[in-house]
């Protein structure tokens, strides 16, 4: 994982935008993606509700792991990609512990 206001590294390897919406102020060249899976981010109704808010950490967590079960095809796309080499998931919040890209992971590590 790595916001994607940080720099890519040589050893990101592929590096897949997680968030519906596009990091304020970073240009393509600097984002340096190989991918933008939007339709894997929480709903707007969900990252609105949320806000970044770590008392609704708990709950946000639930509430995305439901959404991302409609979403199997590209779970199982981006555990394809990490089988054949590193993936790196690139989402734009300030929060490095309470965001949709922390949720994820875990998501695609347990299953």
């Amino acid at each position: 994982m790595k916001r994607a206001y940080e720099p890519a590294g040589p050893d990101d390897g592929v590096r897949i935008l997680v968030d519906r919406l596009w990091p304020r102020g970073l240009s393509k060249a600097k984002a340096a993606l190989d991918d933008w899976m939007k339709d894997i981010a929480p709903s707007t109704e969900l990252r609105q509700w949320f806000g970044h808010d770590p008392e609704r950490w708990t709950e946000f967590q639930r509430r995305y792991r439901a959404e991302l079960r409609q979403h199997a095809e590209q779970l199982e796309r981006i555990r394809a990609l990490a089988k054949a080499g590193t993936v790196t998931l690139v989402y734009g919040a300030r929060d490095e512990a309470h965001n949709d890209a922390v949720v994820l992971k875990k998501v695609l590590l347990k299953e």
